[in-house]
């Protein structure tokens, strides 16, 4: 080959985020994936509204007929921890249907409750609470 060309300069690696912002496009298409696993979960709609941060009625239903306009930044991080917490369980089981339903067990290391009850008390660092400890359980990335 040509010392002129070689392919390890054609192609430019990919380069990080300038900052950690997350794109309109990302967090629309995040959002997406949580409908979809709220129906995993068995999610309410009443529910899915306290885990995106109480939108009004009118812009929860709006999203999730799949009209997503900006998305406020505190859903951008609820949805980064549920994804998060997600990823996480697809780690720990490899039956999907035992993943889905963790949510609901009550787990002795969350005092007696389920993951749902913690992170439905609503603030937002009730997800990142639970997203921690799975985290923290499956050990290192």
């Amino acid at each position: 080959m040509s010392e002129a060309f070689r392919p390890a300069d054609a192609i430019a690696p990919p380069q990080p985020p300038a900052s950690g912002d997350v794109t309109p496009q990302e967090a629309a298409a995040m959002l997406r994936a949580a409908f979809r696993l709220f129906q995993k979960w068995r999610v309410s709609d009443a529910e899915a509204r306290v885990l995106l941060g109480r939108p009004s009625a009118s812009t929860f239903y709006r999203w999730k007929r799949g009209e997503i306009g900006s998305l406020p930044a505190d859903t951008v991080w609820r949805l980064g921890d549920l994804m998060g917490i997600h990823k996480a369980l697809r780690y720990f089981f490899t039956d999907v249907e035992r993943c889905y339903a963790w949510v609901r067990k009550p787990s002795a290391a969350l005092g007696g409750q389920s993951a749902m009850q913690r992170m439905l008390a609503g603030a937002p660092s009730d997800i990142a609470a639970i997203r921690a400890y799975l985290d923290a359980e499956r050990g290192a990335w």
